[in-house]
């Protein structure tokens, strides 16, 4: 496995800061400033399941996003783990879900190049619940 990069590693939690003020308010602007023009995601459901393409699905993305959690969601950092190219977050988050408490598990990832952010995937836990 390839070693860890400092560079890498700053762009990516950089980037996730944005990430993490984008979900909790809904501001994304920082965070879509900080895409490469060759941009990338995948998403495990919903109607943005499997690859998306740009900075604009992505914004469509997240506008849905917060949709879907109108008050936003706090993401708590269990674990950071990198290699020269991507770095993975592993994280906890809670909110209101469609006006339901939301808890879940996550892992996100950022695929890092020229000081961008290329590629973005997240996995959901499946333990997430609607109570």
């Amino acid at each position: 496995m390839p070693e860890a990069s400092s560079e890498t590693l700053q762009v990516a939690t950089d980037a996730f800061q944005d990430f993490a003020s984008g979900l909790a308010g809904g501001d994304w602007e920082p965070f879509l400033n900080q895409l490469s023009n060759d941009f990338t995601f995948w998403f495990p459901a919903g109607p943005f399941k499997g690859v998306n393409q740009g900075r604009a699905r992505a914004s469509e993305f997240f506008a849905m996003v917060m949709q879907v959690f109108p008050g936003g969601l706090a993401l708590t950092i269990r674990q950071i783990t990198s290699n020269a190219t991507t770095v993975v977050f592993e994280v906890e988050s809670q909110g209101s879900m469609l006006g339901h408490p939301y808890e879940n598990q996550a892992a996100i990832a950022f695929d890092v190049k020229d000081g961008k952010i290329c590629g973005y995937r997240e996995y959901l836990g499946v333990i997430f619940q609607l109570k």
